[in-house]
C-alpha cells in the first residue's frame, strides 16, 4: 500500500486533515517561515538523510532519529520506485515525510524493543503495512503481518531475504537484499561486537550463534553491515574478532 492518508484511522481523519493539509501556510507575522509546509518537510528530510549504499537496482538510505539515535533506513528499488523502512523508530512526522518522498510501502521491524517502535502507530495510520517477527509481536501495540525465517519479501523487484537471528532479543531479524552486498542488522551486530544481551529477554549464547551461523558463515567480507545505531562496518571488519567477544562474554 501507498503512503496516501488513510481513510480508516482511529480517529476517523486522514493524515493530511488531521495535520491541517500538507501545503498548511504558518501566520507569518511573527516573521515565521511562510513556506508551504511539503517545502519545509523536503529542506528538513535533505538535511537529516544520507545515502548509504547506491547500485544500479536499488539504492539504501539512512536517517537518525530519537533520544538513542537510531538509525531508521530505506530500502528503494530503483526500477520501480517502491521501498521499505526498517524499523519505525521515533520522529513520526519527519518518517512519513520520507516514506512520502521515497515510495515506501512496508515497514520492517528488525525486533520490538521500544526506542525502535516509536513511529509504528503513525505508519500503520499512514495504510503501511508492519511486518515482525512472531516472538517480539508483543512488544508492539498493533502489527500486520508476521516474519518468518528465511522468508522472502518483495519490494518492488527487489527481494529481501528475513534471518532469524535471537539473542538481542527472542525475535529479532536481520534483512538481506538479494545481490545486494548488505545487511541490516537491526541491534544484532555493531562495529566492535554483539548487540546488548543484558536485557529481558536478551541471551548472549543465542546471539553468538546467530552471529556465527547467520551472518559469518553466509555472507563475504566486503558486505556491509548496516546497524540500528551508530556507524556501519563490514563481515570482514567483524568476523576475526568471533573469539575475542565469547572470552570476554558480551
Amino acid at each position: 500500500r501507498s503512503c496516501a492518508p488513510n481513510p480508516d484511522s482511529p480517529d476517523g481523519r486522514s493524515r493530511q486533515s488531521a495535520r491541517g493539509g500538507l501545503m498548511e501556510m504558518r501566520d507569518g507575522a511573527d516573521g515565521s517561515d511562510r513556506r508551504p509546509r511539503r517545502q519545509r518537510s523536503a529542506r528538513k528530510l535533505d538535511q537529516r538523510i544520507e545515502t548509504c549504499y547506491e547500485d544500479q537496482s536499488l539504492a539504501v538510505h539512512k536517517l537518525v532519529v530519537g533520544p538513542l539515535l537510531n538509525n531508521v533506513h530505506v530500502l528503494r528499488c530503483k526500477r520501480t520506485s517502491e521501498a521499505a523502512l526498517i524499523d519505525a523508530a521515533n520522529e513520526h512526522d519527519l518518517l512519513l515525510d520520507a516514506c512520502e518522498a521515497l515510495g515506501v510501502r512496508i515497514v520492517l521491524q528488525t525486533h520490538g524493543h521500544w526506542d525502535h517502535v516509536q513511529a509504528v502507530p503513525a505508519m500503520r495510520n499512514a495504510g503501511m503495512d508492519v511486518c515482525v517477527s512472531a516472538e517480539d509481536s508483543a512488544m508492539l501495540d498493533a502489527y500486520d503481518h508476521l516474519l518468518q525465517d528465511n522468508q522472502e519479501i518483495a519490494v518492488g523487484r527487489l527481494t529481501v531475504q528475513v534471518l532469524c537471528t535471537p539473542g538481542h532479543t527472542p525475535g529479532s531479524l536481520c534483512f538481506a537484499p538479494a545481490g545486494a552486498p548488505v545487511l541490516f542488522s537491526g541491534d544484532t551486530l555493531f562495529p566492535g561486537g554483539p548487540g546488548n544481551t543484558k536485557l529481558p529477554g536478551g541471551d548472549f549464547q543465542a546471539i553468538i550463534t546467530s552471529i556465527r551461523e547467520r551472518i559469518f558463515d553466509r555472507f563475504s567480507d566486503e558486505v556491509t553491515v548496516l546497524p540500528g545505531h551508530g556507524a556501519a562496518t563490514t563481515v570482514g571488519a567483524e568476523r576475526p574478532h568471533l573469539d575475542e567477544w565469547i572470552e570476554r562474554g558480551w
